[in-house]
């Protein structure tokens, strides 16, 4: 057992508690409230956070941890040069690099309060780092092949992954598929993915409407990757859609929608009928020249959304709170987007996202540069505590007793 008390506790879909306590029996909340109320057991390890809160654990929506090892090693700026470079830089890694990146990558979200990723890859070194090191997320698969003669030989590889990367599945670790993007997969095999994806009951992650080239390529048959598709030989169609549209009737969705910065009221609309998610990723968008997604024309018509760090190949660091930051979001809808919205874009929020007795017991004990009272800013949040599934995962220098 863990008793956790603290200068507050934040359950994010009850108010605030003052000096407030949580008891952890096993794997789940048993109790939370004011310290004073809050069991103490005598068996209960216990821990105390006077200049710190708690709130439930982060959700960081979009991930590419395998890549932790690729920090800052792309200069390209046109995008779909800087694509084509990642590309050449995962071909020339090893499967031991990549297996020490995803676990670089899961150990640094857990020292932010992040308990929970939703990772998008090629090589499986991600779900096996979180089987291994017990932690919690969904491992979309991605598969890709733009052109359509390879639909069978991309969806046989698909498939044997899937094999491969079953015996990683628990209650905490999901596998899901990714067909990348409009830009790297082509109709036929997108189709093919989502019946695949239906009848193995896998969720599904898509890159989608994040950059004008997309955008382009899908619409008008033209632009920077529809001129590197037609350089290797692959035909290319002008859709006369936006790509929300196109995937919507190749019936990709419902699917975790990552980036959704180019769409317009009739794609937001596609995207809540269709059971659409989304992952917004601001400092990638904004490293890329992207734009903005419209976080508040998502919310206000009910579509899930959550944040995401994207990867260090093109952000600094996996800071959520840096992505709230720059999505001008203040304290309580920023913790709001980190936790119990961002469980609801990954369909976890019965089990996660909250702090509630019976959930499970993912936490994060964060400290601010000021009092709790006055936080009004999301910048420089560190986490001093976390805890997945009752289990301390992060700790930094707090004090502890027994009984």
């Amino acid at each position: 057992m863990l008793r956790v008390r603290a200068s507050g506790v934040w359950p994010v879909t009850a108010p605030p508690i003052v000096d407030g306590a949580v008891l952890v029996d096993g794997d789940r909340i048993a109790a939370l409230g004011p310290h004073a109320l809050v069991p103490a057991p005598a068996e209960a390890e216990a821990l105390e956070f006077p200049d710190a809160i708690l709130v439930p654990g982060l959700v960081n929506c979009h991930t590419h941890l395998e890549l932790t090892h690729l920090a800052g090693m792309n200069p390209e700026r046109e995008f779909a040069r800087w694509l084509g470079r990642v590309r050449e830089m995962k071909d020339r890694t090893t499967p031991e690099e990549f297996a020490a990146a995803a676990e670089r990558g899961v150990t640094d979200g857990w020292a932010r309060g992040v308990t929970c990723v939703a990772e998008t890859g090629s090589t499986g070194a991600v779900i096996a780092a979180l089987a291994r090191l017990g932690g919690r997320g969904i491992a979309y698969h991605e598969v890709f092949g733009p052109d359509p003669a390879a639909r069978e030989a991309s969806l046989r590889d698909l498939e044997a992954a899937i094999v491969r990367l079953t015996p990683f599945v628990s209650d905490r670790v999901r596998l899901g598929l990714s067909p990348h993007s409009p830009v790297t997969v082509s109709a036929p095999l997108f189709a093919s993915v989502a019946e695949l994806a239906r009848l193995e009951r896998l969720p599904l992650a898509v890159h989608l409407a994040e950059s004008p080239a997309e955008t382009e390529l899908v619409r008008y048959g033209s632009g920077p990757f529809a001129a590197r598709l037609r350089a290797r030989g692959i035909a290319v169609e002008a859709r006369g859609v936006s790509p929300v549209r196109y995937l919507t009737d190749l019936g990709v969705l419902p699917a975790l929608c990552v980036h959704c910065v180019q769409v317009d009221q009739d794609d937001i609309h596609l995207l809540r009928e269709g059971g659409a998610s989304v992952a917004a990723c601001p400092r990638s968008n904004r490293a890329h020249g992207h734009g903005e997604s419209p976080l508040g024309a998502l919310r206000a018509a009910r579509v899930p959304v959550g944040l995401g760090t994207d990867s260090v190949v093109s952000v600094p660091d996996l800071d959520l709170w840096a992505e709230a930051d720059a999505a001008g979001l203040a304290w309580e809808e920023a913790l709001r987007l980190l936790t119990i919205e961002g469980a609801r874009a990954l369909a976890w929020d019965d089990s996660i996202g909250s702090l509630e007795v019976g959930k499970q017991a993912d936490i994060a004990a964060l400290r601010f540069p000021s009092s709790v009272s006055s936080v009004s800013s999301v910048s420089s949040v560190s986490s001093v505590l976390t805890v997945v599934a009752g289990r301390v995962v992060h700790r930094a220098a707090p004090r502890s007793s027994r009984g």
